[in-house]
């Protein structure tokens, strides 16, 4: 129930099928069981009639099916609104129906039908449809003219914009909540809509004008802080999240609003303020007194992830403040070892660990002890143990005390994918964790050439034998089968010498694509300093971005890889300005990740071009 206005039936291909050819035979069969009032399951077969309707079955006869409009059962009437009956039994059924259940699904579709313009349909039918939503939207009764708005959207779709104000009014009226779920039925929806679902539906007639969609949400929120209307605020706050995870624009008008509720007296929608303000991070440090203070409210919502506790630490740890440290592994753990925890992907929600925890590496020391004992009591097997991982891998060398817990993770013949993750840890810690090799060397792994390689490679790596490793990495190029297989990128860090490598790295830059061409190219710069053709390359996964693209792991990689060469091709940096300007999240992720991955993606997009404004080799 979180869209428009569209509410017709499936339609021939709508999912990639054609209509079965048996559709036709038993389409006269379906309508007589469907106008049998001794038949059972009567709304079914109307529903199942309306998406049978599709354009291979458009030259049967349908007039006994259209005749359900007129049935006795309201519920049947209501049902075959969905059917493709045309303006003129549309309006025809309107002048006669009585039960306001059937009217409203009716306007809605007099509206689609008028929008539409379908074959056949006389001229005067569509301007008597108009008429009708005229009158309605100069009429009195408040619900009928919210469906009027909804039905003439389609044909004006500058209407809810302008009508704004009194759709306020309307859904901000108490006494009006209960009409909206008296009367509000549709055929593509088993249970009545709520009013908030209609604020929800409203705010995507607004989507083409964003300042009036932002402005309609805001405002709700500060009528119903007036009226003490919890579940209108907490609907017009999902409604400003949502837009918050689309532009980057909505962040300055959201954070004094998100501030003021963090005092609301319903712990639902300081659960909402509390997300708005940790995905906005540092610029949120003038409300950290009071996410302080709810460090212990455990209010939560029966379809939201996570407490105010929850969202607040996580608040405080994006402001940089110290408070939220205490106790934060623990709870990081605690969600963790959940075994019901559920959340829908765009929704505000309780964050993955790594996180919380990635960004902290200056406070390892302070956070270090506790993931430390939790890896001791979990072991490999434990999922705390699996998202504390990532986190010590971010944090490299910082990490270091934690190897006596992470070597004999090693040992463990459950699965090689969580030796393999520890293999990864212990690189990054490089020389330093030279004591696990004869871990690493017995390690337990599945019998895959590739995990074998992975321990011979992570052992040389600590063994601090420079060339020895750049011997192994090479070996591993020439000899992959495809090539863009094997450690190309592993070649990186070895710059000038392992130029000898080069021609194989360009083969596979030449003959590859996507991930292992923008690996190669990058290599190939890396070792042997040339900016061609490897700018080239990289154009191909920047470019594509200014033009709506969303490659959005290969231009994160793009950049870091220009911010090291220090400088940008004019093309790039035409493309980086454009990005820059806009106005949409670069991601894809859904939820709070699409505003994380925006600000660091945008971060790099500043770097890049600063360093490529001071020149290679200077400091921006």
């Amino acid at each position: 129930m979180t869209g428009g206005v569209g509410r017709r039936g499936r339609r021939d291909g709508e999912y990639g099928c054609e209509t079965p050819s048996a559709a036709a035979v038993a389409l006269a069969f379906v309508i007589a069981l469907a106008a049998d009032p001794a038949t059972g399951a009567r709304v079914d077969l109307v529903e199942l009639l309306a998406a049978m309707h599709a354009p291979a079955l458009a030259g049967e006869d349908w007039s006994r099916a259209w005749a359900l409009l007129a049935d006795p059962e309201p519920t049947v009437r209501r049902a075959a609104t969905a059917l493709p009956v045309g303006i003129a039994l549309l309006l025809e059924r309107w002048r006669a129906e009585p039960d306001p259940t059937v009217r409203l699904p009716l306007l809605l579709a007099l509206g689609e039908a008028a929008a539409s313009g379908e074959a056949g349909e006389a001229g005067e039918h569509v301007d008597d449809a108009r008429a009708v939503l005229a009158a309605l939207l100069d009429g009195d009764d408040p619900v009928l003219w919210v469906a009027a708005v909804h039905a003439s959207a389609e044909l004006d779709r500058e209407l809810p914009v302008q009508q704004v104000d009194r759709q306020i009014e309307v859904f901000s009226d108490l006494a009006l909540r209960p009409r909206f779920e008296s009367v509000w039925h549709t055929p593509d929806v088993e249970i009545p809509w709520t009013r908030e679902d209609l604020v929800r539906s409203t705010a995507w007639l607004l989507r083409h004008d964003p300042e009036a969609e932002l402005s309609f949400a805001m405002r709700l929120v500060g009528t119903a802080q007036r009226s003490g209307d919890a579940a209108l605020c907490r609907e017009a706050l999902d409604v400003a999240w949502r837009l918050l995870t689309e532009r980057r624009s909505v962040e300055a008008a959201l954070l004094p609003l998100a501030g003021g509720l963090l005092t609301d007296p319903d712990g639902a929608v300081r659960l909402r303020a509390a997300n708005i303000l940790a995905v906005l991070g540092p610029t949120a440090a003038p409300y950290a007194d009071r996410l302080a203070d709810l460090l212990e409210d455990e209010a939560s919502d029966l379809y939201l992830d996570g407490t105010v506790r929850d969202i607040s630490r996580w608040a405080l740890t994006r402001i940089g403040d110290p408070r939220a440290l205490p106790g934060l592994v623990e709870r990081l753990r605690a969600q963790e070892e959940e075994q019901d925890r559920g959340y829908v992907i765009g929704d505000p929600r309780r964050p993955n660990t790594e996180d919380v925890l990635m960004p902290l590496r200056a406070h390892a020391d302070i956070l270090l002890p506790a993931i430390r004992e939790t890896i001791r009591q979990c072991g490999a097997r434990g999922g705390a143990t699996r998202s504390f991982l990532p986190v010590l891998e971010a944090w490299g060398e910082d990490a270091l005390p934690a190897l006596p817990d992470l070597i004999p993770l090693l040992a463990d013949t459950w699965t090689s994918v969580d030796v393999l993750r520890v293999l990864r840890v212990l690189r990054v810690m490089g020389p330093a964790a030279a004591s696990a090799v004869p871990a690493v060397r017995t390690s337990q792994v599945l019998d895959s050439p590739a995990n074998h390689r992975a321990v011979d490679w992570t052992a040389t790596c600590l063994g601090a034998d420079r060339a020895e490793v750049l011997r192994l990495a090479g070996e591993g190029v020439m000899a992959a089968k495809e090539p863009g297989h094997g450690p190309i990128g592993d070649l990186s860090e070895f710059g000038r010498d392992a130029a000898p490598y080069a021609d194989r790295v360009r083969f596979a830059m030449e003959s590859t694509t996507h991930w292992p061409r923008l690996t190669a190219a990058i290599t190939l710069w890396e070792i042997t300093g040339g900016v061609e053709p490897s700018m080239r390359v990289l154009e191909e996964f920047v470019l594509p971005i200014a033009d709506g693209g969303d490659g959005f792991g290969f231009f994160g990689d793009a950049l870091r890889a220009l911010i090291r060469m220090g400088e940008i091709s004019p093309a790039i940096r035409e493309a980086l300005l454009a990005v820059r300007q806009s106005e949409r999240r670069l991601s894809t992720d859904g939820g709070y990740p699409m505003i994380l991955q925006d600000a660091e993606l945008r971060g790099l997009i500043e770097e890049a071009m600063a360093c490529a404004d001071a020149g290679p080799g200077e400091t921006p």
